[in-house]
């Protein structure tokens, strides 16, 4: 993999120092707190740990934010979550790394964006799901902030976000990138965090592609027209070999076509992807009308940028 050096210069990643980390409460998602834990040590970053206070987690002896400073030991029950988990790791990983810990109120999703602001984060990591609200409000939290937030959002996998929270987390290893482009204006963006990404943990790297649907109606019911498919394919790949030699960068490509979600879908699993990087967030574009559904189509982390 071939990244010029210019293009590094342009990739907001060599200025992540500052991460937030919204975490639910009783319910403490593990997945993405290692995963935070790895990239904040990794660039030596601080971690902002934020948790918005309900009327459950207030229930649960979480206090409501005031105006002075609350005492309430929020790494501590963190960790205290990991032990129930049977996760004996986490509280090594956190050990030693700058973690700042707050308390907000209101709406989740308002609340994460304006601290986003306010700490003036380069990153937000949150779980694409969790266990607070029912399941559909919580995608819209996550969707919410997606939608709202001026940084990078790294989202958990889905899947694992939907298992038991008290699951012990699976070691965490970046070792294949798949970055999704839609050959818009925001493309070049998503390559080069995919192209540093796999550069700082030393991964594979593929450049995945979807092109329109090329089901017709015709008697029987429905066909591929595969003369399509191909003249769509063809164009696909000489503008992703453009897009690579304009960013000076060099991957695998994969190129599919129809539903957008499914396909990437399939491309983690034929690429044995890690990390899903789109250019998805947060002006418009292909990538962008599926942004939710590819987060929860897609097994993997997905950082959208």
């Amino acid at each position: 993999m071939l990244v010029a050096r210019e293009e590094y210069d342009k990739c907001e990643m060599s200025s992540i120092k500052k991460i937030l980390l919204p975490i639910d409460y009783p319910n403490v998602s593990l997945g993405v707190i290692h995963q935070s834990a790895m990239l904040a040590r990794h660039f030596k970053a601080q971690i902002v740990m934020l948790h918005v206070v309900t009327e459950l987690s207030h229930r649960a002896g979480v206090p409501r934010p005031g105006s002075g400073p609350v005492e309430w030991p929020m790494l501590t029950e963190v960790e205290r979550a990991a032990q129930h988990a049977k996760d004996t790791s986490l509280a090594k990983e956190l050990e030693g790394l700058a973690i700042q810990c707050l308390l907000d109120g209101g709406d989740p999703a308002a609340s994460i964006v304006r601290q986003a602001q306010t700490e003036k984060v380069d990153l937000i990591m949150m779980p694409s799901h969790g266990f607070t609200f029912e399941q559909f409000l919580l995608g819209s939290v996550t969707a919410g902030v997606f939608g709202r937030a001026e940084c990078p959002l790294w989202t958990g996998a889905h899947i694992e976000d939907l298992a038991e929270p008290t699951r012990p987390a699976e070691p965490f290893a970046i070792r294949s990138v798949l970055s999704a482009v839609d050959l818009g204006p925001r493309s070049d963006k998503s390559l080069l965090w995919g192209a540093r990404m796999a550069s700082e943990f030393n991964a594979r790297l593929t450049v995945a592609h979807v092109t329109a649907g090329v089901n017709i109606w015709g008697p029987g019911g429905w066909h591929e027209d595969q003369e399509w498919k191909e003249a769509l394919v063809r164009d696909a790949s000489r503008r992703v070999a453009r897009l690579e030699q304009d960013t000076g960068i060099k991957a695998e490509v994969f190129i599919g076509s129809g539903d957008v979600p499914k396909t990437l879908s399939q491309a983690v699993e034929r690429t044995n992807a890690d990390l899903l990087v789109t250019g998805s967030y947060p002006y418009g574009g292909n990538l962008r009308t599926h942004g939710y559904g590819i987060i929860c189509a897609v097994p993997i982390p997905v950082l959208s940028v």
